[in-house]
């Protein structure tokens, strides 16, 4: 069964469709919303997302706009698979290693964009890109039928993380097009990020995966 909410906040209004990811057909009907042009807020193995199609101008600039965000923040992306990262993103040897250890996981990977086709606005204008792959059912069958979806976390910028529906909607977080519910999420902390765009690898911010386990593995390769 579908539910259909209308929320106000003010003088603004915001209905959106609540999908159940365990119900036969839901993820599919989700990932057609993306494919159109729609904002879904679905589940990850950090926290619960909202993300879009990064290929669509407008369906990311309206993430930048339900955030709140500063547009001078790139958004990463999320795939299901280190195959499909590999069409967007150019790993490197490192880079490589440290998706096959963490990934499916909570390592985002700031590397060079190969495609050239995604929206200016996920990257900022920049040549790099950040790329992870989900440790998560519900999100891994969504990326599935859509291959990628812009991954920024489903809350106003500066609010904190939200790790069930129920916090996103009680939250001031308003105008995306349905979400996808895929229960709680245990784990709670964002994903380390790493930038191994330039000479030297760079942690960005320390999140899930701790620093000494990307040393160990760094330390490991130079070996």
């Amino acid at each position: 069964m579908l539910i259909n909410w209308q929320m106000e906040t003010g003088s603004r209004k915001s209905k959106f469709t609540v999908y159940q990811c365990c119900k036969r057909g839901h993820t599919l009907k989700c990932a057609s919303i993306v494919k159109t042009g729609g904002v879904i807020v679905y589940p990850t193995d950090t926290v619960y997302g909202i993300g879009c199609n990064p290929y669509l101008e407008e369906a990311v600039e309206r993430i930048f706009e339900i955030k709140g965000r500063n547009k001078v923040n790139p958004f990463p992306i999320l795939a299901s698979n280190l195959q499909d990262i590999e069409k967007i993103a150019l790993l490197g040897k490192i880079g490589k290693r440290l998706a096959k250890i963490f990934w499916p996981g909570a390592l985002t990977i700031i590397s060079t964009l190969i495609d050239t086709r995604i929206s200016t606005k996920v990257t900022a204008g920049k040549t790099t890109v950040g790329v992870r792959v989900p440790d998560n059912k519900c999100a891994v069958a969504l990326l599935k039928h859509c291959k990628y979806l812009v991954g920024t976390s489903a809350n106003k910028s500066g609010e904190n993380p939200s790790n069930s529906i129920s916090e996103v909607i009680l939250s001031s977080l308003r105008g995306f097009d349905a979400i996808l519910d895929g229960g709680n999420i245990r784990q709670g902390s964002a994903s380390t990020i790493l930038d191994l765009s330039g000479r030297v690898p760079k942690i960005i911010r320390e999140g899930a995966i701790s620093s000494e386990e990307i040393a160990r593995v760094l330390s490991t390769n130079n070996n």
